[in-house]
């Protein structure tokens, strides 16, 4: 018995440690934090992605992102016009200065489309951003187990 939890807190640690819990990753100014998306069923064509990013420095923008597991992905928006919840692309999103914007359910987020494969709970996705002043970085965001959070796509 002993050994087996001390497999278990093994395993449990190199998963945190290598980033399946939690992603981050810096560009410029800007540091990517919270990275996540969630599982996917076969034949689901689409996705979101969550992430926040704080930026200690000028104002910037999240002008386009990509990914290999999507044949696009899109920066969208989900905000209230009169008593309808609407979702639609934007065409970037400012990142304040000095401050911070999170993607997450609900608000602001990536929306990978046309899937290639399922998103499995417990791999990753990379995700390149692209910033109008910072520039490129890649992401990977761990893949959830499916129904964590509140999914309002």
């Amino acid at each position: 018995m002993k050994n087996i939890l001390i497999a278990v807190v093994s395993v449990s640690s190199v998963l945190f440690n290598s980033g399946v819990f939690a992603q981050s990753a810096k560009v410029g100014s800007l540091e990517i934090e919270d990275a996540y998306t969630r599982a996917t069923v076969p034949g689901q064509q689409v996705a979101g992605g969550f992430l926040k990013i704080e930026n200690k420095g000028t104002v910037d923008q999240l002008v386009s992102a990509s990914s290999l597991v999507a044949g696009q992905v899109q920066i969208h928006e989900m905000a209230m016009e009169g008593n309808v919840m609407k979702m639609r692309q934007i065409k970037d999103l400012n990142v304040p200065a000095g401050g911070s914007v999170e993607l997450k359910p609900g608000s602001y987020h990536l929306m990978f489309i046309n899937l290639k494969s399922p998103l499995v709970a417990g791999e990753t996705v990379p995700v390149k951003l692209n910033f109008a002043k910072a520039g490129e970085v890649e992401v990977k965001l761990p893949v959830k187990v499916m129904g964590t959070g509140a999914m309002k796509h």
